[in-house]
């Protein structure tokens, strides 16, 4: 299984957690175009990187563009392959898109926009690379066999890690305002424990087609 079923529990609640951040923030900033005060605070944080930094930023933004993000899932598939875990390659590509593609199916729905009427919310490359953190730490999870205390705490690490790098790379570069990246974060939180749940759903039924 791709969803370990030590974390369902955990990882059901906090899908819904996320949801409901997802939904709350889409609504406060629907048709919206200036930061709010929590972005003003967090944005005056990171305002102003230096070069080194903004190199950096540039290249982390680098892997939530469509050749970054595609290098990233084609190696995670391959490394699923070589481990001969199929089901876990499905998850990778069917995670990571489901995710992207209900972030891009928000943006015009939440109508939030940042410079010249470019839509915002939420953030498509935080919600990626967080989804593909959070598939990868639960396949490690699931490999590895970690009890539900440690196996939730590697996964929403990941998440964390993968979701905070991106989300600065957004705001440093002035790309997103902060409250779009938390979005873009809970929407992987809230897309990928369903997604894995439906994989291994879908598995489970065709395996029983063919006995």
């Amino acid at each position: 299984m791709v969803l370990p079923p030590s974390l369902r529990g955990w990882l059901g609640v906090t899908a819904v957690l996320a949801a409901l951040v997802v939904v709350v923030l889409g609504v406060l900033y629907a048709d919206d175009s200036e930061s709010a005060m929590a972005d003003t605070r967090v944005g005056a944080m990171v305002d102003g990187v230096g070069t080194r930094s903004r190199h950096v930023a540039l290249g982390v933004d680098f892997l939530g563009e469509p050749v970054g993000a595609a290098i990233l899932v084609v190696a995670a598939v391959a490394g699923c392959l070589l481990l001969r875990r199929p089901r876990a390659a499905v998850l990778v590509v069917a995670g990571t898109g489901v995710t992207v593609g209900t972030a891009t199916l928000l943006k015009p729905l939440v109508g939030r926009t940042i410079h010249d009427g470019h839509l915002s919310y939420p953030s498509g490359h935080t919600a990626f690379v967080t989804a593909l953190a959070l598939v990868v730490a639960l396949l490690a999870v699931g490999r590895i066999g970690l009890g539900r205390t440690a196996g939730i705490s590697l996964a929403l690490a990941a998440a964390l890690i993968a979701g905070a790098s991106m989300g600065w790379a957004q705001v440093a570069l002035g790309a997103h305002y902060p409250t779009d990246v938390i979005g873009g974060w809970c929407t992987a939180l809230a897309v990928v424990p369903a997604t894995a749940w439906v994989v291994d759903r879908t598995a489970e039924a065709v395996r029983w087609r063919h006995r």
